[in-house]
């Protein structure tokens, strides 16, 4: 696999590498910016083996605060003690949903050992900006990365309108608006997107994601 895409998992060759003009070029537009993830961040929610993945929480696009995003969508480092609001409302229906302790930490990647692909539709932005990124070229991206996992009969979580630009990829998905302070009670509160995710993967006799987070 080329090594644009690292540290991207080898199992994941024959899906990215047919999108590696795609990203040369986008990364050949934003080389004299400060990234949001760092560039060795990029493709960090694909550092997972592909046959491991049994979901995909798609956002919009990275955090812009310089150090919270770390390639994970919706995730922050563990270092970060002032969490963004719109992980705050996900810990809060997290909560609701499945009775589980609200979490100190924003670092998400316990669920991507679970299985969980968290990925935004946009992978970077500019420190400071939000969306910034939208329409150079990852939007085609992660069109084709989102068809050739639902193929796969990989379920999603859809957050926002962005994400749901996808949804024809997925044979089923759970969509609602995002969970930003701005959108969050117009549908996500009470959308209960992990408890029935699980029950969808049980359907299908598959064994339900552990949603705890330490």
């Amino acid at each position: 696999m080329d090594r644009v895409f690292s540290p991207a998992h080898d199992s994941w060759s024959a899906i990215l590498n047919p999108v590696v003009d795609d990203v040369k070029s986008i990364f050949s537009k934003i080389s004299d910016v400060e990234l949001a993830p760092e560039r060795s961040e990029v493709f960090a929610a694909f550092a997972m083996n592909l046959s491991d993945v049994r979901c995909v929480i798609i956002g919009q696009d990275p955090y812009p605060t310089f150090g919270n995003a770390h390639g994970l969508a919706f995730s922050t480092r563990p270092s970060v003690r002032v969490l963004p609001a719109s992980l705050k409302n996900i810990y809060r229906e997290l909560h609701s949903d499945m009775h589980l302790p609200i979490p100190s930490s924003g670092d998400l990647s316990q669920w991507k050992n679970q299985g969980v692909l968290l990925l935004n539709r946009v992978l970077t932005t500019q420190v400071g900006l939000s969306n910034e990124h939208a329409g150079i070229g990852w939007e085609r991206v992660t069109q084709h990365i989102c068809e050739e996992i639902g193929s796969r009969g990989v379920p999603a979580i859809l957050w926002g309108a962005k994400a749901q630009e996808l949804q024809s990829a997925f044979t089923y998905s759970v969509n609602s608006v995002h969970p930003s302070p701005l959108s969050a009670h117009k549908g996500f509160f009470g959308s209960r997107p992990f408890s029935t995710i699980n029950a969808y993967l049980e359907s299908v006799d598959q064994r339900a994601i552990d949603w705890s987070l330490k």
